[in-house]
């Protein structure tokens, strides 16, 4: 059981690392793409945004699949 719980935790906390690593990249490539050409600076920002929210839903699978294991997984063990 400890151990579905560990596994749990690190796939919430890769999960968020992964995400802050992703938020890093994103956002650095748009202050270069935007000081290279700053007249594009509107339409980067909006696929900036929309990359953002789908990078957003990697740690939100994982506190699912997480949870899904805390809750449904692990109980069953107990007994």
């Amino acid at each position: 059981m400890e151990l579905v719980i560990l596994s749990a935790a690190i796939i919430i906390g890769m999960g968020a690392l992964a995400t802050g690593i992703g938020f890093a990249l994103l956002g650095g490539k748009l202050l270069e793409s935007t000081a290279r050409q700053p007249e594009l600076a509107p339409q980067l920002q909006t696929k900036t945004f929309i990359m953002a929210g789908l990078l957003d839903a990697v740690p939100m699978i994982g506190v699912g699949i997480a949870m899904y294991l805390i809750f449904v997984v692990a109980p069953g063990m107990a007994g």
